[in-house]
């Protein structure tokens, strides 16, 4: 049984954080300060983000987890069920499991936006605030993202030709690959990884599973960001969390969403990456390393 304590090896530890109704699988890796690491999607899990972020356990100590309903923590989670709100608290039991009276916490893409809504919540939590290519923090941004969109119209008719095959409404999944190998196309300042990102979207997953992650994203994204009221920004200017928000420049997301939670956050501190896509950690390891040891190095 995991007991939460500090691991002493760099060997992957896995195992499962009882929680109301579900049970969410983690993957813990490294030594040092522990961050807890918030995937995108939100209908993935978190197996895109590996290898490339174990890169970073020589230095830290990662645990990962599957959102509830994705991944490996699909077991009896019906989507009606998953809400934002016990998104936070499946999140603040996973610290309780661990043990950490706070955290870091990173969030890549979606993730960026439940690390902010968790560090908004639970502030004395959360040590520091990471945030990888995040998502936009009001539905304004939301619609700044559509309006600046990198996707050629041709991109946006093929998506929504896929979007209503009976093959991907299926959860078929060579067709949900061409559909996010269209989606991810301009998100890579290095096409050449295209591909190993979209191979590693769905590992573990069956068309049952990704339609519920399908419905789960469609229930979170009507909770936050699609309902027009939307906005983290008056509470993330009175966030006092030390912040680090890494970008690229050729990012899918505009880097004017990022700077606007730069411009929010008291003292937050914003890199732009230039010949960047949406997944720096992969395009530009080196350089995020380099950004979160002089953040923790301040902090």
């Amino acid at each position: 049984m995991h007991t939460g304590s500090t691991p002493d090896s760099s060997t992957p530890r896995e195992g499962f954080v009882p929680v109301d109704g579900a049970e969410l699988y983690f993957r813990e890796v490294g030594r040092g300060r522990p961050i807890i690491v918030l995937h995108g999607g939100p209908d993935f899990s978190h197996s895109y983000l590996l290898p490339e972020m174990d890169r970073f356990s020589d230095s830290y100590r990662l645990i990962y987890y599957d959102q509830r309903g994705r991944g490996r923590s699909g077991a009896g989670v019906e989507p009606e069920d998953v809400t934002i709100e016990l998104e936070m608290e499946d999140l603040d039991r996973l610290r309780r499991f661990f043990q950490l009276k706070s955290v870091a916490v990173l969030g890549h893409s979606w993730g960026g936006l439940l690390a902010m809504e968790y560090a908004i919540r639970q502030p004395r939590r959360v040590s520091h605030l990471i945030l990888l290519n995040t998502a936009p923090a009001s539905h304004d941004d939301l619609e700044l993202l559509r309006q600046e969109t990198r996707k050629t119209a041709a991109d946006l008719e093929e998506l929504k030709a896929l979007a209503a095959s009976a093959s991907y409404q299926s959860g078929d999944l060579k067709a949900d690959a061409e559909y996010y190998r269209i989606h991810f196309r301009p998100a890579f300042w290095r096409p050449e990884h295209l591909e190993r990102v979209v191979r590693k979207l769905r590992i573990g997953m069956t068309p049952d599973g990704i339609r519920k992650a399908r419905a789960i994203e469609d229930r979170l994204y009507a909770q936050t960001w699609s309902a027009s009221g939307y906005d983290l920004f008056p509470a993330l200017a009175r966030l006092s969390v030390p912040t680090l928000i890494v970008h690229g420049d050729h990012d899918l997301i505009p880097a004017a969403c990022a700077e606007h939670i730069a411009q929010a956050i008291p003292g937050s501190r914003f890199a732009l990456l230039r010949e960047c896509g949406h997944f720096s950690y992969l395009e530009r390891s080196d350089e995020v390393r380099e950004a979160l040891a002089r953040f923790f190095d301040d902090h």
